[in-house]
């Protein structure tokens, strides 16, 4: 996603089962490269995960968005 992945959007590159396509890949983006996964950001299932970054991604939205 080279102009960056908008806020609840799937990852294009995840595949049916949830897994990155590009994981150990040199193109493999910084910023996944970057992210430590938190129980508190990504709970215990995936429908957790999505509901915990659902909200933290609408009590940081700027205003008017």
């Amino acid at each position: 996603m080279p102009d960056g992945k908008p806020a609840g959007v799937r990852c294009v590159n995840l595949d049916d089962a949830g897994l990155c396509g590009l994981w150990g890949k040199p193109n493999y983006p910084p910023v996944c490269a970057a992210f430590k996964p938190q129980r508190w950001v990504c709970g215990e299932t995936a429908s957790e995960a999505m509901a915990l970054i659902s909200e933290l991604e609408a009590r940081t939205r700027p205003d008017g968005l």
